[in-house]
Formats: C-alpha cells, structure tokens, sequence
C-alpha cells in the first residue's frame, strides 16, 4: 500500500509538474488540483470559483456556493511545498481563519464597491453581500487548503456565529487528502449511521446484495445537509439535475398529505459498498452510501422543510438499497443500477456507457499507443490516462525501485491526463465554452453524453486517430493557458474562460471557412507549431477584451462566461486570421466516429491478441527481437518487454498469458509503424 510520505512526495510533484506545463505558479496549481477533487468528491459544489484576494489582513483565494444548503464557504491555502511534510501551527491556522473571516465581514458591508468588476473576487464579494440581504446563508464554512499536516485538535475547531451565521471551520491538510486517495483505491469512504429496519432480499448474485428498507423525512433530510454532493458523487448527472424547488405534487403531498407520501412516491435507488446490521436485523452503518435515482425526491423533501418550513416527520420514502460486493467495480455498478432504475425522467443510456466505451476505450490506447521522442531524445513515453483519480501513483504502488524508475520514465508525470482535461480540451473544440465554463462536472457530463451518444448512435469505435487526436487537442488546450498566464496584456482574471473561449472561436473560424486542423502535426511535434502559437495568441487577445466587458446588465462576468449569449458575442468578433496550408487538411475524414477500414482495423480483444501472437511463426518473433536490440532502438522499450520478447521467441514460454500477448503485440505494433512488418519478413 501506498504509505502517507510516497503519496505526499508523488502528489508534490504532479502539482509541480502541472504548474510548469500550464504556466502557473506552484501554489495555484496546487490549490486548483486540490479545490477540483473537493468538487469530484462532493466537499464542493459545482458552483465552486477560483478567485485571488490578498490584502493586508485579508486573504481568500476561491469561494463556493451550495444553492441546495445555502452553505457559503471561502478557501484559502498554506503550500509549504517542502520535501517532508511540515506540520501545522495554531498561529498559522488562526491567522489564516482571521483574515478569511474578516474578507467575509468587510464583504457584507460593501468591499465590492472598492474592486475592480473585471475581477473574480469582485463577484465572490458581491455575492456574500447579495445572499446575506437575501437571507441565502444558512452556513459560512471557512477553509484552509494545506500539503501540510495539523494535529487533530486543530482539525476540530469549534463552530462560532457570524452576524448571525453559524460559522464552521475545517482544515483540509496532506492526511485528508491521503485518505481521498486512500477511499478511491480501498473503498474506504464514508459512513453513515442509521437505524433501520430492513427486508433482505435473496439476489443469487455474486455481485450484490440486496434491502429493502425506507427513509423517514426528517433522516433524509439531516443525512443530506450533512453530506450533501457526496451522496452523488459517483453519477455526477443526478447531482447536474439536483435542483432546490419542490416539485409541486410533492409539494401538496407533503404539505396536506404527508403519511400518503410511501404510498404515492416510487422511492428512492442507492447503493453502497458495505452495511453493518445488529442483533435485531436492522441497518445500522451504511458505507459509501449513493443515491442513484430519487434525487427529485431527496430534492423536493429537502427544499420543502428548509425552504418551505414543512414538516417532514411523517414522511417516509421507501428505499431499495444494492451493496456492491466487488469494491473495484462499484463506480461500474452504479451507473448500471442508474440506467436500469431511472424511470421517472429519461436519461440517456450514453450518461452511463462512458466508463464501459469511452473511458476503457481511452485507457487502452494510453497504454499501447507511444507518443513520438522529442527533443533529440531516442525514449519514447506514453501519455498516461487517468480513468479514476490517483491511478497513476496506485499503479506504481508495488513496483521495485527500478521498476518504478522504469515506469516513470515511460509515462512522466507531465503527460498525466484526467476526464476533467480530456473533456474540458473536446468541449472547447467542439465549441461549448460556455459548458466548460459552468465547471469540470458539468464539462465532464456534456462530453460523456454527447461523444457516447454519436458513438451509440452510429454504432462506432473510439480510433487510434482519435486518442491521438485527442491528446494533440490537451497539449494545445495547456499551451494556450500557458500563453494566456504570460501574456502582457493579461490582467490576472478569467484565465479558464479566456483559454475556452479563445480555442472555441478558432475552431469555429475554421469549420466556417470549411478548413480543418492537422492535429498530426501537434502529435508528432508534441508541442504546438510557432505559427500556430501566433494565431493563438492574436484570437486569445481579443477574446479576453470581449468576455472581460460583457453588455449591461452582465456585470458578473464569471455568470456572463456561463452564457450562450456570451458565445455568441465572441463568435461575432470579425478577426482576419491568416491559416497557412502546413497547419491545415484537406478533409476531416478521419474523425474518431469513422471506423477504420475493416481490413486495417486495429485488434483490439484479448482472444484476437493471443490468437495473433500463437498463429505467428517463432522466427517471426525472432526478427522482432534482434530488431528491439539494436542499440538505437533498444532505449525505446522496458527491460521487462524486451525480456518478453526474448523468451518467447526462443521457446521459453509456451503459451503466453494475456498480458505478455498484449505486451508482445504492441512492440510488433510499434515496429510495424517504424516500418518493420515481422509477418514479411519469412
């Protein structure tokens, strides 16, 4: 297992890893990455910002607002960035707290008025002024953000109130993160504890269990204020549809009818990694518990007591409760129970498929496919894909040291990519800035449904072209934000709207002028040509003096980005870009829904691969491994794939195992596209 001190330094390093590719400086990479897993996990909504104030005696570097909760929080980090993790002190935790608390009180009275609206901390101020007048902060959480480690009674800070406002005060350091990883890799998450009596179900599955059970209003209502977006976490499309109004029927139900409500409500779905049960057959411990349908449901009781102040007492929604035995499959399981179970509103069977298609898919050419050797360099690395957060270090858990060197060398750190980056990159390009602009989630979300959608809809397969593709579309997606943070004229707001926008209207300014990219020449250069930096530079310019000074009426302008209309407006600036012929196809006839021609179709399935492997003559293989030992190929390849490739071609292993068969497959694959074809060669 992956100790507390090999996370610390593999998490120290992505963050520095990523701060260098994106331009940004190490302590805002490191709060963005944090802040983003927050969200992923549900200690964050979706409506989390990033925005920098510091003053002398005020300091706050991003806000979030719970509509549901009406939970206010500010955050602001404490990045020791040191090689050993560094502990803590109370001065430093309570200057910290002081200087957020005091952003918050002086924001009441006003302090937006002294701001420049250009920035997002203008509309963070605005907003704590607006919602208090509202009477929309139930809860200000004030956050601390640190690699560092606290003591535990700094963890457990009493809570206060604030000009009437209960004020909660939480430290996320290096532990709290470590155990994110740890619940991500060892189902280790949360648990809740209850009292219910329940209805075991007989299944006859080896997969799951089964209950039956129900929920009382008030239950219900306190397990959702106290975990909020964590019940969601894992079917991030329930949460995108989580709204805080009552839906009117079960508004009168709950309000004229209540004891009616188990009777004419279809209940809720969720599932979980494990449950405890006493002596008397009842729940009493719920681990990672997940609403998977029923969100309306949770919604409207929710909405209806905090909102409305009804009385949910005599309330009760039934429940049926699926315990995932395989903890590794539990993400797959739930968004199979989610497609299966949700009746009441149609979701697509594509909100569910992205992790059986898309995501498997993606992952597998990460493996197999190198990325080109650049910089007189003869080693060839892949691009690693990140399908659940932390894989990368998970992989490396239990790698000897050489191994592990091996392995780092093969896929370094800056070539890492997450769904919140291969999706962000698609989106702009697929022209929806706006999308991306309301936050990873909801990014995430549009991709998976509408790149699974065309892929369900015309029966086809992701390409090696696309995942190439694809990856040529982040590295210019990074580069461009690198551009932008440089940038003389750039003010230091809005950046992420800024790059969205910027690469959104080049990609439509070519589809108008019916032209299309050569991503090739991003793949093979793994960088972005000087000619096509120009032209981003000249677009993002532009772009940034538009969505920085939106129409009257749209003075917030992170509210302005998140706009169609905003689009719009970008999409009307009349830039005469000059395109030369080297950057640009003829066609686009090698989108990734275009199947390659059956004859040249990749093999893709374990029978395939091993039957390819056996079928083909021993000398063959023989070739192949005087080929890889050359001494100006051999740098390109692992120790362990060329002692493979040796054994096998002598004989020493019979019949090779579904992974030496892929391993063995891919290094013909890579020599065949060296121009080296083994099955020529008798």
């Amino acid at each position: 297992m992956v100790t507390l001190e090999e996370f610390h330094q593999d998490f120290l390093q992505s963050i520095f890893s990523d701060a260098e590719s994106r331009g940004l400086l190490k302590a805002q990479a490191f709060f963005e990455n944090v802040c983003e897993e927050l969200v992923a996990i549900g200690d964050l909504s979706t409506n989390y910002t990033v925005a920098d104030y510091n003053k002398k005696g005020l300091e706050v570097y991003g806000y979030d607002y719970d509509e549901e909760r009406q939970i206010f929080s500010l955050l602001v980090h404490h990045f020791n960035q040191e090689d050993t993790i560094q502990t803590l002190t109370m001065s430093q935790i309570e200057s910290k707290f002081k200087k957020l608390k005091s952003f918050f009180m002086q924001s009441l009275d006003g302090l937006y008025h002294q701001m420049d609206s250009a920035y997002e901390h203008h509309s963070m101020s605005y907003n704590i002024h607006d919602y208090y007048l509202k009477n929309k902060i139930k809860k200000l959480k004030l956050i601390i953000i640190t690699d560092g480690k606290a003591t535990r009674n700094l963890l457990e800070l009493p809570a206060e109130e604030n000009q009437g406002i209960k004020t909660e005060f939480l430290v996320i350091d290096i532990e709290y993160l470590y155990k994110i990883f740890l619940s991500t890799h060892t189902g280790g998450g949360f648990e809740i504890e209850v009292d219910l009596p329940c209805l075991p179900i007989e299944t006859n599955s080896d997969e799951y269990s089964s209950y039956l059970t129900y929920l009382n209003g008030n239950l219900l209502v306190a397990i959702y204020e106290k975990f909020g977006q964590k019940l969601f976490e894992q079917n991030v499309r329930t949460f995108l549809q989580f709204k805080g109004n009552v839906n009117k029927g079960l508004w009168k139900t709950i309000n004229n009818r209540p004891q009616m409500f188990f009777a004419y409500n279809n209940g809720i779905t969720a599932t979980a990694s494990e449950v405890e049960l006493n002596g008397q057959g009842n729940i009493v411990k719920i681990k990672d518990f997940q609403i998977v349908n029923g969100g309306q449901t949770t919604s409207s009781i929710y909405a209806a007591n905090k909102n409305s102040k009804l009385d949910v007492s005599y309330v009760n929604v039934q429940m049926k409760l699926s315990v995932v035995k395989n903890k590794e499959q539990q993400n797959i399981f739930v968004q199979d129970v989610s497609r299966y179970a949700n009746t009441q509103n149609k979701i697509n069977n594509s909100d569910f498929d992205s992790n059986e298609l898309l995501h498997k898919d993606f992952k597998e050419y990460s493996r197999r496919v190198w990325a080109p050797a650049t910089k007189g360099s003869q080693r060839r690395t892949h691009w690693f894909y990140e399908r659940v957060r932390g894989e990368y270090l998970n992989e490396q858990a239990y790698l000897t040291p050489s191994g592990k060197k091996q392995f780092e060398l093969e896929n370094p750190r800056k070539q890492v990519i997450d769904k919140t980056y291969l999706s962000k990159s698609e989106n702009v390009w697929d022209q929806k800035p706006d999308i991306v602009s309301k936050g990873a989630q909801y990014s995430f979300a549009e991709y998976s449904e509408e790149v699974v959608k065309k892929l369900e809809d015309n029966k086809l397969a992701i390409t090696e072209k696309y995942f190439k593709d694809s990856i040529s579309r982040i590295i210019m997606f990074k580069e461009t934000e690198k551009m932008v943070s440089e940038a003389p004229w750039y003010d230091g707001g809005y950046r992420a709207q800024a790059v969205a926008y910027t690469l959104s209207y080049l990609s439509y300014f070519l589809k108008s002028n019916n032209q299309y990219l050569n991503f090739s020449i991003i793949w093979e250069e793994q960088h972005l040509p000087k000619t096509l930096s120009n032209i981003i530079q000249i677009v993002a310019e532009a772009v940034y003096e538009n969505i920085t000074n939106p129409p009257e009426g749209n003075a917030n302008i992170g509210q302005w980005c998140k706009k169609k209309l905003c689009w719009d407006s970008v999409k009307s600036l009349n830039l005469n870009l000059d395109i030369s012929e080297e950057l640009l196809i003829d066609t686009e006839d090698e989108k990734y829904d275009k199947r390659e021609d059956k004859k040249e179709k990749k093999i893709i399935s374990d029978i395939e691969i091993q039957s390819f492997i056996v079928k083909t003559p021993k000398s063959s293989w023989g070739n192949l491994s005087e080929y890889y030992s050359r001494d100006e190929i051999k740098s390109s390849v692992s120790l362990m794939q060329l002692d493979i490739l040796n054994k096998y071609s002598l004989g020493l292993i019979p019949l090779p195992s579904v992974k030496q068969s892929k391993i063995l497959y891919e290094l013909y694959e890579n020599a065949k596209k060296d121009g080296l074809n083994i099955l020529h060669l008798e």
